[in-house]
């Protein structure tokens, strides 16, 4: 079903109806690339020549974006004990607070994000050791495979943080989280940072 939508100036288009879940709608607005944001799951953009910004494009000029595109995600260590799933094994860096979680697609309890879509994300890691004079070397994993490193081994301080960020393009299910490659935490990690965000999807 299609309903004749009106926009001023040299833009004259089709409102797509139901498209991504949205209802019957009327597309009206006071030029022609001025955003329209309607009821329900989307929005509609009326421009002769719509940018290429990661939404749906039809060929009449009607740009319709997904309101379920917004993903962003930051966790925090708020305590100093280790915890229990931390082992040689797997060696995967716990956080206990999620300060940021739009989309629900960290999982505290694992302390692993999974991207709902394919992308470029950027992450960004903080990992505290606290009076610890060992070196630590962090790992920020993408599917079990290491893409960056952080290491932190000064011997003079009390804390001191391995700290890195990263724009990776990202599939759907990817899985991403801190590992621990070197050194021990054993003196906790209180005040370390796990965050993430999709930049635009692909």
């Amino acid at each position: 079903t299609m309903v004749p939508a009106r926009c001023p100036g040299t833009c004259a288009v089709l409102a797509l109806a139901l498209f991504l879940g949205c209802g019957v709608v009327l597309c009206s607005g006071q030029n022609d690339t001025e955003p329209i944001v309607l009821e329900g799951k989307c929005l509609v953009v009326c421009d002769s020549n719509p940018s290429s910004d990661g939404a749906v494009t039809s060929s009449l000029g009607i740009s319709v974006r997904s309101a379920g595109a917004k993903v962003a995600f930051s966790a925090v260590r708020g305590t100093n004990h280790e915890p229990s799933e931390m082992s040689n094994t797997s060696m995967t860096i716990y956080f206990d607070q999620v300060l940021v979680n739009i989309g629900n697609h960290f999982d505290l309890k694992a302390s692993v994000f999974q991207a709902p879509r394919r992308g470029i994300y950027s992450f960004s890691f903080h990992v505290v050791k606290v009076y610890n004079r060992q070196t630590i070397q962090v790992n920020l994993m993408q599917n079990d495979y290491p893409v960056i490193s952080a290491f932190a081994g000064d011997q003079d301080v009390t804390r001191e943080a391995a700290s890195n960020g990263v724009l990776l393009m990202v599939e759907r299910d990817d899985r991403v989280y801190l590992k621990l490659e070197r050194g021990t935490l054993m003196g906790g990690w209180k005040y370390s940072t796990f965050s993430g965000f999709l930049v635009f999807p692909l």
